[in-house]
Order: C-alpha cells, then sequence, then structure tokens
C-alpha cells in the first residue's frame, strides 16, 4: 500500500465511518479526527456522539468538535483551535467524508496534499447535503463515488478517482448508502499511494449535468398522490429511514415504506384504496396506482400490510390524504 500517511479526517455520519475505519486498518497514522459537535437524539434527546466520534474514541485517536471553521465568523475560538489542531497534526492529507462543515481556504491549504472529498455521486450531478436521497428520488439508472481534490466551492473540485454502481429497483437510501459507504472506503485507502506518488490525474467538472441535492426536509415527507405511482415509490424508497414518507388516514399519519407500482381504473380520485387484499393496499394516484406492502402507524412498528391490516381495518373508498 505504500508508506502510511499522515492523515486528518473530516466526517461525521456512518458513510464517514466506514471510511475512516478502513484508514486506520489499512496502517494510516491518523493524526486528527474532526466531526460535528454531540447533538441531541433518541427519545430522551440526550446528547449523542457521532458515529466518527464514537469510532475514534474506543480507538483513542484525537477529537476535534467545532462549532465553525471560519477565523472571522462566529465562532472564531473554535475556528482558531481547530487551527492550531490541524497545524499541529502535521497532515500530508486530509480526507473529508460528510462532515458537515464548509472548509474555508485556510483549511484547504493546511495538508500537503491538499484536502480529498469521498462524494456519493457522480460528479457535477447531486453536488450538494443528500445525493444517495435525490438519486433514488430521481428514478437514477446510477450512481457511484467521486474522490474529488476539494476547493472552496460545494462540491466543485476537480475530480481524482470516479466509480460507477448500479441503483436496483428495490434499492432504498439505507441499502444504496450502505453499497456506497463500502465502495467509498475502499477507494480513499486505494487512492493514498497515488496521492503520495503524485499520480492522481485531476479532472475539472464538466459544465454540462450540474444538479443540485437539496438537504431533505421533514416537510416533504406528505405523500402528494396527485403524482404518478412510479414517482410516489421512489420517494418511498428514498425516504428511507429518513424522514420516511407519511399520509394521514382516518385522522393518523402513516408511514409508507414499501410499495410496488400497478394499473388502476381511470376516473378515480387520488388518495383512494381501490382494494384490500393479501397482496397490500392498492392506492389509486395521479397516474396508475401504488400497492402497499409494508406501513407503520405512530409510535408503532413497520408492519407487513397483512399484519398492519389486523390493527388498522381498511376499506375500499377510504383516502389517503383526506381530513378525518
Amino acid at each position: 500500500m505504500g508508506a502510511p500517511l499522515r492523515v486528518i479526517f473530516a466526517g461525521t455520519p456512518e458513510f464517514a465511518r466506514a471510511a475512516l475505519e478502513r484508514l486506520h486498518a489499512a496502517g494510516h497514522v491518523i493524526a486528527l479526527v474532526m466531526t460535528q459537535p454531540d447533538r441531541p437524539a433518541g427519545r430522551g434527546m440526550k446528547l449523542q456522539a457521532s458515529p466518527v466520534k464514537q469510532y475514534a474514541q474506543a480507538q483513542g485517536l484525537p477529537v476535534a468538535q467545532p462549532l465553525g471553521l471560519r477565523l472571522q465568523g462566529k465562532y472564531p475560538q473554535d475556528a482558531q483551535a481547530a487551527q492550531a489542531a490541524i497545524a499541529a497534526a502535521q497532515a500530508d492529507v486530509m480526507v473529508v467524508a460528510a462532515y458537515g462543515l464548509i472548509l474555508p481556504q485556510w483549511v484547504l491549504d493546511a495538508p500537503r496534499w491538499g484536502c480529498l472529498n469521498l462524494h456519493a455521486s457522480l460528479l457535477p450531478r447531486w453536488r450538494g447535503a443528500a445525493p444517495i436521497h435525490r438519486a433514488i428520488e430521481a428514478g437514477d439508472a446510477e450512481t457511484g463515488i467521486t474522490v474529488m481534490q476539494m476547493d472552496a466551492g460545494l462540491d466543485t473540485g476537480d475530480m481524482l478517482q470516479v466509480q460507477r454502481l448500479p441503483i436496483e429497483p428495490t434499492d432504498t437510501t439505507t441499502t444504496l448508502h450502505d453499497k456506497l459507504a463500502d465502495l467509498g472506503a475502499r477507494m480513499i485507502v486505494d487512492a493514498m499511494p497515488l496521492v503520495a506518488a503524485g499520480t492522481l490525474v485531476r479532472t475539472p467538472q464538466p459544465e454540462d449535468g450540474v444538479t443540485y441535492a437539496h438537504k431533505i426536509e421533514k416537510s416533504e415527507a406528505e405523500v402528494d398522490w396527485s403524482l404518478p405511482a412510479p414517482a410516489i415509490e421512489r420517494r418511498l424508497r428514498a425516504f428511507d429511514p429518513f424522514p420516511g414518507a407519511t399520509s394521514s388516514l382516518q385522522g393518523e399519519a402513516v408511514k409508507l415504506w414499501r410499495a410496488h407500482c400497478e394499473a388502476a381504473p381511470a376516473g378515480t380520485s387520488a388518495g383512494t384504496i381501490l382494494a384490500v387484499d393479501a397482496a397490500g393496499v392498492h392506492v389509486a394516484c395521479g397516474e396508475g396506482a401504488l400497492c402497499l406492502t409494508q406501513l407503520q402507524r405512530a409510535g408503532g412498528k413497520r408492519l407487513a400490510a397483512a399484519d398492519f391490516l389486523r390493527g388498522f381495518p381498511l376499506a375500499p373508498g377510504q383516502r389517503f390524504g383526506a381530513a378525518a
């Protein structure tokens, strides 16, 4: 693999943890781990460390959690402390994966060979915060990992390595995330000796095909039944696990997790239940219909349609999204 490099790693969620674990296991010196501050999570809203911090602490790696990195910004003391920690790390390279903070120029310039970003899309498509969700939602046939030399823009740096991955018809954000996390972790380890040798070829991103993967908002969870069935089905998969596609039924919010598309009789109002049988709950959409096969009541568990219907009987003619 070549000589071990001194690496600063910046990342926060599980996607990033996979890369950190692989770099560490490969023998590279993790001189500093940067991750987002602990956030309230769970029913008790207790402060919870990020997956990256959990791994770093378990391995005894140094951790920094600045609120900001701009020396003239809102958190100058945090930025100054981070600057000192980054300088002390004397890193050959910084690896960034879903970190959550914009890196100012002083950070980009600090490591010997700059900062590499692991981005979960085929750039320039789906720059931004939610590339996995948006690729599924849009019906893309494939996605992948781009290893990018970071610059001051939002995912605009030169591409160093690209590997493609098909999006399966049953992929959710959960399953695609795990496949991409594994791919990205393998790619960044493979890139390290090429970084040291200076043999990674920088390819500017094309100007055509730029799209932005805007952050997923909870407000997007409500199902719009006027959309065609395939568009709704993709949203169910794209919003699994967060925020979960939701629709009201008999005055109760129900999460919809699994469905498949089918034909529907013309003239039926969108959101109307067409039939309820062993296959699932059949619902009219703007075009076609969905057969819902996995649903969840508030406070309950995800259930196959047959189990869900035992505790929540439904009948043709009832409507999702209608007032109670």
